[in-house]
């Protein structure tokens, strides 16, 4: 009890005057746009540059604990995509519905949910995870999508490939790790910036995670559940059950440590976040199941959460 309103209630709270102050029409939908468009495209990304630029990569990069955590969320995404086409979606649907499953709100919720609970010092294995996130998951989703779009249109392998990659280079998240990675690298070399600048970078960082949750919250205030109910559990029930718990049950046959552990675990416990939307908004399919999967994911995972904090002490 002490882990759900210590840790967890403070996050979900900032979510919910979002949510609140949006329902009362306290801030405008165009308002909770604006906050989002600025988290989002601005702020987060600084806050991956800062976080990607600082991290040890030779330290951090624990192979068997990205093997966990992939390996479940890859095994989600099948589940989910096997589960859409059971249940009678099309192709590209299915698609769109294994993407809700493969991809959690890693850094909004996970990483202020960690460093709650165990620390700033714990937050190592999230960065690394993170680090790699968006871009592997964003080209597998897209890659995965343009082939399945492009069949029967007689384009070529290359074009097809061009599409994802152009697709994946222009988010902004991605844009932002990447950015980060080439900065890590040239410190490692010995470039020396000012501190103003690295001032300046920690301003912006210090915005992204308060911005993002209360515009979290006014985001899903529009996303009120609508049918596709069994498609709906399906997708939390890989996102929150299964995906942590093949994490958790492949890190203790790696022998992970308990940081990498708790990293991994609970990057992978995290719901579905609102790229999980946008991903289906921007190809025009399975926007209802998403956009009913993030709210609904969200709240669920307030009690999955807890107990996984408990299971991880």
């Amino acid at each position: 009890m002490s882990g759900l309103f210590d840790v967890v209630l403070p996050v979900f709270l900032v979510i919910g005057f979002g949510y609140l102050v949006t329902w009362r029409g306290l801030f405008s939908e165009s308002a909770v746009d604006g906050v989002m468009r600025f988290a989002q495209n601005f702020a987060v990304p600084v806050l991956l540059f800062h976080s990607v630029s600082r991290l040890d990569l030779s330290a951090e990069f624990n192979v068997p604990m990205l093997l966990a955590f992939y390996i479940g969320a890859f095994a989600s995404f099948t589940l989910g995509v096997m589960g859409a086409r059971w249940m009678g979606r099309s192709p590209e649907d299915a698609v769109a519905i294994g993407f809700v499953c493969l991809f959690g709100n890693s850094l909004l919720l996970g990483v202020p949910i960690t460093e709650r609970a165990y620390g700033p010092g714990a937050l190592a294995g999230n960065w690394a995870i993170i680090s790699i996130h968006s871009p592997l998951l964003y080209t597998f989703g897209i890659t995965v999508m343009e082939f399945t779009r492009a069949r029967g249109q007689q384009l070529s392998l290359g074009r097809v490939a061009a599409r994802a990659l152009t697709g994946v280079l222009r988010t902004p998240l991605v844009i932002g790790i990447l950015s980060g990675l080439v900065m890590n690298l040239l410190l490692q070399a010995g470039l020396t910036l000012p501190q103003g600048f690295w001032d300046g970078v920690d301003m912006m960082a210090r915005a992204a995670l308060p911005a993002a949750l209360f515009a979290l919250g006014g985001i899903l205030f529009r996303y009120r559940p609508e049918g596709d109910t069994r498609v709906i559990i399906m997708c939390c029930t890989a996102s929150l059950l299964v995906h942590p718990t093949l994490t958790y049950g492949l890190g203790r046959a790696f022998g992970l440590d308990i940081a990498p552990m708790r990293s991994a675990v609970m990057t992978a416990a995290m719901a579905p976040g609102v790229n999980a939307y946008l991903f289906s908004s921007i190809y025009g399919v399975a926007k209802r199941v998403a956009a009913s999967t993030v709210l609904v994911g969200t709240a669920a995972s307030v009690l999955t959460i807890s107990v996984w904090l408990a299971i991880l002490g």
